[in-house]
């Protein structure tokens, strides 16, 4: 494990409590709760038992939370996300890959 300043610069480090989470996502607990509910992230536990959520997991509750206030159902939200990110992970190996193998 590094210097508490490397996991901070970590986006998968869970460094956010719910309160915090919310706050910063411009949401309610409740919210955070039911994106964890529609499988779009896990939030890590701490040692109590208590929710923490990492900076990529913020991200991901942003772009739910807009795409909800913009009339999407929160289950298709995560659904949409959950595969938009599937695909640019594809895309990424793909490109790998094609690096790789003398490919373009």
């Amino acid at each position: 494990m590094g210097q508490p300043d490397d996991m901070f610069g970590d986006e998968n480090y869970p460094a956010y409590t719910m309160g915090r989470a919310a706050e910063i996502v411009g949401t309610t607990p409740d919210f955070l709760r039911r994106l964890g509910e529609a499988k779009l992230f896990a939030p890590f536990r701490s040692a109590g038992g208590h929710r923490r959520y990492s900076r990529y997991q913020l991200r991901l509750a942003a772009r739910a939370r807009e795409m909800v206030d913009q009339g999407t159902a929160l289950e298709a939200a995560c659904r949409i996300i959950i595969l938009e990110d599937q695909l640019e992970e594809a895309e990424r190996l793909n490109q790998q890959y094609r690096e790789a193998h003398g490919g373009v």
